[in-house]
């Protein structure tokens, strides 16, 4: 079906169908003493805003605790927090809300997420529901898709996104007039010979309209040939060559993380064909993309003996491996670092003198032949906070001899 293109100067494809409603009499009300008042009501919303206690509500209104909870209730009210937000708070959550994560601004407020939240909609920080569909808005769309007007120029008729005239028309039960219509036997018999081929999904998508069949999104496309039963299992097919440099690596023991970057395939497709080869458990590593020899248990029992009191650069050269290798196994292990190497008695009560005698923290760690961080984290933890002193020349020797 040809589009139809609409005019600039028009505002309304078909007027709104016009609602006849029965002319029935209203049903009378049940009169109850008990019911509450607008009035009541507009007091119970305005005292739960303010963080009232539900008990002092009750004493306000004159209404029991349970009347008050269940009015609560079906109000559909929340108490925003258990703290009364001040104007800073306002402010603040005003500023920073809708441009930083919620999580964010809740925690530097001290409040849950859910408390933001209501806050956000009670100051009008936040979009409502869209309106509902109207007659007129819902005879404009069914009108437009039955006469093929483009989507774009539908939703600025009515003033909808895309996504709400989809909603709407699925809702409706609609299909757009130049909707490609279903796959036929040939289609479908033929983007499967071409699936069988190697071809991505995209080119399919253009030989199949190079040849005359309905244009069809790459989305769709995938969608359909889904649900034929097809699926590209590892992707792309393996070549006899990727074979060959495959097996190669097996045999070589070499390690299979370049081999990943040189064939543009991820680790599950290299195990999966390895499987399948019958290579699994050949290689000579465990399991065969480490650049590095294997751990063994003499080696972690080493690692776990020497690290954090050994340099990290000096026991990886001794194990024959790279630092990063090295820490990355310790984490692997849970092994904590600490220090390079334990303090000793005449350390231990230089750091004392020093922080009476006003030492500084760099010169003390320059006498001690430590670093300044590894010294710091030490005094910290052990109750001596330095702060800012002025920087003088001392020595572990002068340190000890101070009285």
């Amino acid at each position: 079906m040809k589009p139809l293109d609409l005019d600039a100067d028009i505002v309304e494809l078909v007027p709104a169908p016009r609602l006849v409603l029965p002319a029935t009499p209203l049903r009378e009300m049940a009169y109850r003493a008990d019911a509450w008042t607008p009035q009541e009501s507009e007091r119970l919303r305005a005292l739960f805003l303010e963080d009232t206690a539900i008990a002092d509500i009750a004493l306000a209104i004159g209404r029991g605790r349970a009347a008050i909870a269940e009015r609560i209730a079906l109000l559909g009210l929340r108490r925003n927090s258990t703290r009364t937000w001040t104007e800073l708070d306002d402010a603040e959550l005003s500023r920073r809300y809708g441009g930083e994560p919620t999580a964010a601004i809740a925690s530097d407020l001290g409040r849950s997420c859910s408390a933001v939240y209501a806050r956000a909609r009670i100051l009008d920080l936040t979009e409502g529901n869209p309106a509902e569909w109207t007659p007129w808005e819902d005879a404009q769309l069914v009108e437009g898709y039955r006469r093929g007007v483009p989507l774009a120029q539908i939703a600025t008729l009515i003033g909808r996104p895309f996504g709400g005239l989809s909603s709407r028309a699925g809702a409706l039960g609609i299909v757009h007039a130049n909707h490609p219509p279903d796959w036929s036997e040939a289609e479908t018999a033929r983007a499967l010979d071409l699936a069988e081929a190697g071809h991505r999904y995209t080119a399919i998508v253009g030989m199949l309209g190079q040849e005359g069949f309905p244009q069809r999104t790459v989305r769709g496309f995938g969608l359909a040939i889904r649900k034929l039963g097809y699926g590209r299992g590892w992707g792309r097919a393996w070549t006899p060559e990727e074979d060959a440099l495959l097996r190669k690596a097996y045999i070589d023991g070499t390690s299979l993380t370049p081999l990943r970057r040189q064939l543009g395939r991820t680790a599950g497709s290299l195990r999966h064909r390895a499987e399948y080869l019958g290579l699994r458990g050949l290689h000579a590593n465990r399991n065969g993309w480490r650049l590095g020899p294997d751990w063994t248990e003499a080696d972690e029992a080493r690692l776990r003996a020497d690290y954090g009191r050994v340099p990290t650069k000096v026991l990886a050269a001794s194990l024959g491996r790279t630092k990063a290798a090295l820490t990355s196994r310790a984490n692997s292990l849970g092994l904590v670092h600490g220090y390079i190497r334990p303090f000793s008695d005449d350390e231990t009560r230089a750091l004392d003198v020093a922080f009476n005698t006003g030492v500084s923290l760099a010169d003390l760690a320059v006498a001690l032949n430590r670093k300044a961080m590894s010294l710091s984290k030490y005094a910290t933890n052990h109750g001596y906070q330095f702060g800012r002193r002025p920087r003088r020349a001392v020595t572990l020797e002068a340190l000890l001899a101070t009285n």
